[in-house]
């Protein structure tokens, strides 16, 4: 049983997984503002050229 534990805390695949799973939330989440960003640019831009065709 000792040898177990042992071997369980010695085991570092998980926390290889854990921190792949960080690494892609981060970059989720910088995509994301990446696009909210875009898009309320853009969205200003579509206001500005409908306001000028007007």
């Amino acid at each position: 049983m000792k040898n177990l534990l042992n071997r369980f805390a010695k085991d570092e695949s998980g926390a290889t997984a854990i921190e792949y799973g960080l690494i892609a939330g981060l970059i989720a989440v910088a995509i994301i503002t990446a696009i909210t960003k875009v898009g309320t640019q853009l969205q200003y831009k579509f206001n500005e050229v409908s306001g000028n065709l007007t």
